[in-house]
């Protein structure tokens, strides 16, 4: 393992039991690495398995099958301390500000909880910490006192982002954290992020639909589709030369702002249905709905390959 990689997942597996012999395998052979202080981000449709792989890397879900890498340490093998300790350094904002706030909570025990489970500061110096994270985040030291449900969207986003700093974390998962907001306010959240990377050296996996957006926050960008990994290169690399047919397809979608364009461009359509990821078939998941498959493709898994430099791909086309 590279010297500068925070986090390392090595075949990574997370399979749910959903019925008599029926298993969802929402999370199937990823392998990634995330280097400190870099953005990676994460796409693909909906249910193609971002979240639960963001949430099993944070130890939200244990692993089915693989390995994890923190600082070149397996987690798996972390003492209940030493666990304690990862779940210090390594948070989570999600994706609903509504759903993930306790609405019962103040702000400031909002915010504090991670504190004071890790006994980090007490007394006026817990309270100074919650008051200058609200400032971090673009709030008032007034807002300490309310309620989740005397805030907007973007504030209780915030809020969120307030918690998941509070800890001094190295690594955090941003689960679709501007998915749920107004256009108007997400350069604003993602612009705070932005920052805070910058001024505190954190390091990101920023999981979202907005192909845009990822591209404008991410130094490397990762595509995933039914549960399996297709694509990983340099944000500029993949933008420019997409080799996975699903990765060309979709940034293919990305609307351009000027109707003339938008309307000669040539999309990229997928024909059918997004298969199953209970009991899939053998071989490449895209298979069924890319139009250069060969017999191959449906009856062997393609292998996640370096086709260029730091360019991976699983396809057997290539």
């Amino acid at each position: 393992m590279e010297q500068n990689n925070l986090i390392e997942v090595k075949n990574l597996k997370k399979y749910f039991h959903v019925g008599h012999n029926a298993v969802l395998k929402a999370v199937d052979d990823v392998s990634l690495f995330i280097r400190e202080g870099e953005t990676l981000g994460l796409v693909g449709e909906s249910g193609c398995g971002k979240t639960t792989c963001g949430r099993t890397i944070v130890g939200l879900y244990e692993p089915t099958e693989g390995e994890m890498l923190f600082e070149g340490k397996k987690v798996s093998t972390k003492t209940r301390a030493q666990k304690l300790d990862f779940t210090k350094k390594v948070q989570m904002i999600f994706q609903d500000p509504y759903a993930s706030l306790n609405p019962r909570m103040t702000v400031a025990d909002i915010i504090a909880e991670g504190i004071d489970i890790h006994h980090m500061y007490t007394g006026q110096e817990r309270m100074d910490r919650i008051h200058e994270l609200l400032s971090l985040v673009g709030l008032n030291r007034e807002h300490a006192s309310r309620f989740p449900h005397e805030f907007s969207g973007g504030q209780r986003q915030r809020i969120g982002i307030a918690r998941a700093l509070a800890v001094e974390p190295k690594f955090i998962v941003c689960d679709e954290p501007i998915s749920a907001l107004d256009v108007s306010i997400q350069a604003q959240v993602v612009n705070l992020l932005i920052k805070l990377q910058q001024e505190m050296g954190l390091t990101y996996l920023f999981i979202a639909h907005d192909l845009s957006m990822v591209k404008h926050i991410s130094d490397r960008v990762g595509v995933m589709y039914l549960g399996t990994m297709v694509e990983l290169a340099s944000s500029e690399a993949l933008y420019a030369k997409p080799l996975h047919p699903y990765t060309q397809a979709l940034l293919s979608a990305i609307p351009i702002p000027d109707p003339k364009v938008e309307k000669s461009r040539n999309r990229i359509k997928l024909e059918g249905e997004v298969p199953s990821p209970i009991n899939p078939a053998p071989g490449c998941r895209f298979a069924q709905r890319c139009k250069y498959a060969k017999p191959e493709c449906s009856q062997t898994m393609p292998k996640f390959k370096e086709i260029e430099k730091d360019h991976f791909v699983a396809c057997h086309l290539l």
